[in-house]
């Protein structure tokens, strides 16, 4: 059989997309194939939870439409298929004057992408937050909690109910695109697609290469090391709590999230990873470091941000010091209350040149096209970058 369309990537992105397509296309024959043995396993299954407002993005960039969009999006998917989502609101704290300067800079960016914060004073923010620390923040009320792993189990169930054929369990290890069709090969299998759209992930830019697109970045991984409150601290705070973003740097640094389970996580740091897909502490994958370190855009991105990417493995080292980060407008936090949580792995692109890709990042050939770059907010934004990309390769005419 040949398929009209092979995507590759059970993640949301991967999944959303496959549904966009089909909306589209409804008399398509539709193939997803994910290497795990379920959805949602890896940056989809181990990020934050946070329905995101759009705050931070640059005005007119890709990630402030696609996150606006898919904030409404995905609140409507939960709504229509009854998944829980809590939209209990996002404050960003400043505890000293640069910070402040910074928060009111963030507002007038966030005014810019159509979003309403209101500034909070220190005495309204001990009204709103007794257990938290500052001189003033910026609410966004819109902001929202869920689990991505419910969007993907239904949106699985929603593509098997429609036709779409999966195949789980299945490396891709070639690419092969010729005439008329592009062939995918995993072990044994090979499959037959008109056009094959790959959302990998953590493996993006080893696809994009496969498939011949002319790439310049090479994905970095950064995990982000988290840890979890006691359940007595469950109600610590009624908001997610997040620290004013350093624009000199390319993490937001470590905040209190509220999980839809009701459970209270800090984190997350951002600290080099080894291992693409290694999420204990010190896993060691000898491809991903040693490509890595062969890259010398990854050497000039180290020597740009030397000074907090030490910060960061010190804090990574000493629980103490993580603590310390969290106490700046958390105070009574104590080690104690620190518990184990599993870590995540961001998928960063970055330039040749050092540059860590902050926006969305496609690559395409005839008939292959890549999410080479889907950062935070890519959960929040699936859908709507899932309808750019079917759009996109429904309209292709050959």
């Amino acid at each position: 059989m040949i398929y009209d369309f092979c995507v590759i990537g059970g993640g949301i992105v991967g999944l959303a997309t496959a549904r966009e397509l089909l909306a589209l296309r409804p008399d398509a024959r539709l193939l997803l194939v994910e290497k795990e043995d379920a959805v949602g396993l890896h940056q989809t299954g181990h990020n934050s939870g946070v329905i995101h407002a759009g705050i931070y993005y640059p005005p007119g960039s890709l990630k402030a439409k696609l996150c606006v969009e898919g904030a409404r999006a995905t609140k409507d998917f939960c709504d229509e298929h009854g998944i829980h989502y809590n939209t209990c609101g996002k404050l960003i704290v400043a505890t000293n004057d640069v910070e402040m300067a910074r928060a009111d800079a963030l507002h007038e960016r966030a005014a810019s992408n159509g979003l309403s914060l209101r500034k909070v004073s220190g005495g309204e923010l001990k009204e709103l937050e007794p257990n938290i620390a500052g001189i003033g923040a910026l609410l966004s009320p819109q902001t929202a909690i869920v689990d991505y792993k419910q969007i993907c189990h239904k949106m699985l169930a929603l593509l098997q109910a429609a036709g779409v054929a999966v195949s789980f369990g299945k490396t891709v290890s070639g690419i092969k695109e010729s005439g008329d069709r592009v062939q995918v090969f995993a072990g044994d299998d090979v499959w037959q697609a008109r056009q094959v759209i790959c959302c990998a992930g953590l493996q993006s830019d080893r696809l994009a290469r496969m498939a011949g697109a002319d790439i310049s970045f090479r994905i970095v991984p950064f995990r982000g090391e988290y840890f979890k409150l006691p359940r007595r601290l469950n109600d610590i705070v009624a908001h997610l709590i997040y620290p004013v973003p350093d624009p000199d740097l390319p993490f937001l640094g470590i905040h209190l999230t509220r999980m839809i389970d009701g459970s209270v996580t800090l984190g997350p740091n951002a600290v080099l990873g080894l291992s693409r897909e290694g999420y204990e502490k010190f896993a060691f994958n000898a491809r991903d470091a040693f490509g890595m370190f062969a890259f010398a855009g990854f050497w000039k991105l180290v020597a740009k941000h030397r000074a907090n990417a030490m910060h960061e493995v010190a804090n990574s080292i000493s629980k103490a010091g993580y603590l310390e980060e969290c106490r700046k407008y958390c105070p009574g936090l104590e080690l104690a209350d620190l518990t184990h949580y599993p870590a995540g792995i961001r998928a960063q692109a970055v330039t040749k040149s050092g540059v860590a890709v902050s926006d969305f990042l496609f690559a395409e050939t005839k008939r292959t096209l890549h999410v080479g770059n889907a950062p935070s907010p890519a959960a929040t934004s699936a859908i709507p970058i899932g309808r750019m990309v079917a759009s996109k390769c429904t309209e292709r005419v050959y």
